[in-house]
């Protein structure tokens, strides 16, 4: 009865993760803002570290069932 409230977790910090990583690589390859009125390589940084830090609690959760 836990294993479904971690795997729902676990997809949607993997989902998230995923998309914000896509999201960033699309703006950054494009020579697009990440955000508005903010330094384009600390947005970037800090885009890329959220998803990254999204992807790796997803996974935890998923190492954890």
């Amino acid at each position: 009865m836990e294993s479904g409230p971690a795997i729902f977790g676990a997809v949607v910090f993997a989902l998230f993760g995923t998309g914000l990583l896509a999201w960033t690589g699309t703006r950054v390859r494009r020579r697009e803002p990440v955000a508005h009125d903010v330094n384009p390589i600390a947005s970037a940084t800090l885009a890329g570290v959220a998803g990254t830090v999204a992807l790796a609690l997803g996974l935890y959760c998923l190492t954890r069932l």
